[in-house]
């Protein structure tokens, strides 16, 4: 008994694969024979015509059939199993498929073919000269520096790889092993999460290189205890020098800052780098968003990625989360979950970064705000023009001007295309420029320091 895999298939491409009765065909080598047109033989090969030459097909342990009983093709199914006959001889006539078989081979082959569903190569595909590229990890391009190999730039450097719509995803780190530890390990997940982006680490903004997208989240994280405006002075400097060396580095870029304190550090960014305001944004309104998203439909009155809703103003104590535009399926949230309940929802949501510090115990929250800062920068990668909330330097809207601070924002390639303005009640645009205010008095109070 032999068992032939892929590799008997392979030499017998476009030809016949003869096997002996008792032989085993591995599952692999009939899906590889149907990519490669070859017919599956059980019986022995055919006789050459005298003067003929050798047939074209593979012989699996067999000689040259010289008599009658020649084998012919049975069933239907394409790289179907074809049988030895049992009635009358067949006159040695070779094995023939019947029609409704498998089509021509494709030539190259491609070791991607040895997977169950990949993708064809697109040189090999019919008209594939005029064909756009299409599927995950095709036309990938650009780069984005995730600046700071902490939890929260790891998963935001995870996330970007697993999305595999950029060519490279680099993460700096002052610990280069660190940096680079980390993304070998994200590496190894290449054929687990299926992307083909690149990641490497490096030690500084101009060893990553030019990107089109820079996360910063390079910082001190908070502990218990410890309010996001206690952490000013100390990532302040961080951030500061951060932004010099992107916009050195990278002046066509656009940053998304995560540091806390968030609206103070875009700002400080912003004035750090040079770079035009819609250019310089800060990730604050996507993640609480989605924890006011999780924290009520823990209600029970939908799924989290079901109801609409929106965080701005300042990412901590004067966060404003408007309930009249907050909704499910098109009834308001406040018609469907009751008053104190649904403030209750507000007033957790607001202090949900402080909630994980004090069970984390070490380290502050990272899983939804690597995720958040990822999803802001694939939003404007793929330049849909879509609304999300993020800390922007207000144009006016609103009543604001000249602070950045929670809005909704449409979002492109080239970051900010312009403030959205909703219809908010009267009592909610009132606690809206009240957290802008505060936001300014706090950056002048850092502008000051400095």
């Amino acid at each position: 008994m032999t068992v032939h895999g892929a590799a008997s298939v392979d030499a017998a491409a476009g030809g016949t694969l003869y096997v002996r009765p008792g032989d085993i065909v591995t599952p692999l080598a009939r899906e590889r024979a149907r990519e490669l047109a070859v017919q599956i033989v059980t019986g022995p090969p055919p006789a050459a015509a005298p003067g003929a030459g050798a047939p074209p097909a593979s012989v699996a342990g067999h000689a040259p059939a010289t008599g009658p009983g020649a084998p012919r093709a049975t069933g239907s199914g394409s790289a179907g199993t074809v049988h030895a006959p049992t009635g009358p001889a067949s006159g040695g006539a070779p094995a023939t498929p019947l029609s409704g078989g498998p089509p021509p081979p494709v030539r190259p082959p491609s070791g991607a073919l040895f997977r169950r569903g990949a993708p064809l190569p697109r040189t090999v595909l019919p008209g594939a000269a005029a064909a756009p590229s299409a599927g995950r990890g095709t036309g990938a391009t650009g780069r984005v520096v995730v600046v700071g190999a902490g939890n929260v730039g790891m998963i935001a450097a995870m996330r970007l790889a697993d999305a595999d719509v950029f060519a490279e995803v680099v993460l700096v780190d002052i610990d280069a092993g660190r940096a680079a530890g980390i993304a070998l390990d994200l590496t190894h997940t290449a054929a687990l999460s299926g992307f083909g982006t690149r990641v490497r680490g490096a030690a500084t903004v101009a060893e990553a290189g030019p990107a089109d997208y820079v996360i910063i989240t390079a910082g001190k994280p908070r502990t218990p205890g410890m309010s996001r405006s206690d952490l000013i002075s100390t990532n302040a400097a961080i951030v500061g020098d951060v932004a010099r060396q992107v916009a050195a580095t990278s002046p066509r870029a656009v940053i998304v800052v995560v540091t806390n304190p968030l609206d103070e550090m875009t700002q400080h960014a912003w004035a750090a780098s040079g770079l035009p305001s819609g250019r310089v944004l800060g990730m604050a309104g996507v993640l609480d968003t989605a924890r006011f998203q999780a924290l009520a439909a823990l209600t029970g009155v939908a799924r989290a990625d079901r109801i609409e809703a929106w965080a701005l103003g300042s990412h901590g104590e004067e966060m404003v989360i408007p309930l009249s535009t907050a909704g499910t399926g098109g009834r308001p949230l406040t018609a469907a979950v009751p008053a104190a309940e649904l403030d209750a929802v507000v007033s957790r949501a607001r202090g949900s970064g402080g909630e994980v510090v004090g069970l984390l115990r070490s380290g502050s929250a990272f899983m939804a705000p690597g995720m958040s800062a990822a999803r802001m920068v694939l939003a404007m990668a793929a330049d849909t023009g879509e609304v999300m909330p993020a800390a922007v330097l207000a144009d006016g809207s609103y009543g604001i001007s000249d602070v950045y601070v929670g809005l909704p924002a449409r979002l492109g390639r080239d970051g900010l295309r312009e403030i959205v303005t909703l219809d908010l009640r009267p009592d909610e645009l009132t606690a809206l420029r009240a957290a802008a205010d505060r936001i300014r008095e706090r950056v002048a109070e850092l502008a000051a320091a400095a």
